[in-house]
């Protein structure tokens, strides 16, 4: 339901205790991310609860209609009730309207689907935004203004793109390349040297360019 919950799931958000809520947006989140729910080990763990406490607000949240489990409560079917809006969330669908030519053009076709930004960049506990300063990305079509993606993480694979903390405590947005005995974060810029550090202190890799006109 568009801006909202029905009359009784509202409610039933307004009753929750912040504990509930906190594990309700954990199993949000989780399924984000992996694809699958915690289990309630997992679901204690991440919020300092026992086992035994998780379960307690998973049932008092199905109760209130805002959990719900897969037949004969298969492992890991937990799922958040379609109709529940976090306060956290915002409306992230947009149309997709067709395809539009940027070489020669071409006949327009019309396409009721849609597009979801949180299927495109998942938006769990890790996932943060960066707005760019600067120029030195600019052969990887990352420009001044544009905002990168980033989940959040402290290893990379060559060549990635990643937000990088230097020892002097500035952050920089440079491509990761593990080298000898050093690393280097290479500009995407022929006006640029490369950086070259014993250690590397990595904050996120970039998974997605937004760029507002």
């Amino acid at each position: 339901m568009r801006g909202g919950l029905p009359r009784a799931g509202r409610l039933a958000v307004e009753t929750m205790t912040p504990r509930q809520l906190q594990v309700l947006r954990f199993i949000r989140d989780y399924r984000i991310k992996t694809g699958c729910s915690p289990t309630m080990q997992e679901i204690g763990d991440a919020l300092n609860l026992t086992k035994v406490t998780a379960f307690e607000h998973v049932v008092a949240l199905q109760k209130k209609g805002l959990l719900t489990r897969g037949a004969k409560n298969k492992a890991r079917s937990l799922q958040v009730s379609p109709d529940c809006v976090f306060e956290d969330e915002g409306p992230t669908r947009l149309p997709l309207a067709g395809r539009i030519a940027a070489g020669r053009p071409v006949e327009t076709i019309e396409d009721r689907s849609t597009v979801d930004l949180a299927e495109l960049f998942p938006c769990g506990q890790n996932t943060f935004v960066l707005e760019v300063t600067g120029d030195s990305m600019i052969d990887e079509q990352i420009r001044q203004g544009d905002l990168v993606v980033c989940e959040g993480r402290n290893t990379a694979r060559n060549g990635q793109i990643v937000a990088a903390l230097l020892d002097s405590g500035e952050t920089t947005l440079k491509k990761f390349y593990k080298e000898a005995k050093r690393f280097r974060l290479q500009p995407a810029n022929a006006a640029y040297e490369p950086i070259y550090v014993d250690q590397v202190n990595i904050q996120g890799v970039v998974i997605g360019v937004i760029r507002r006109l």
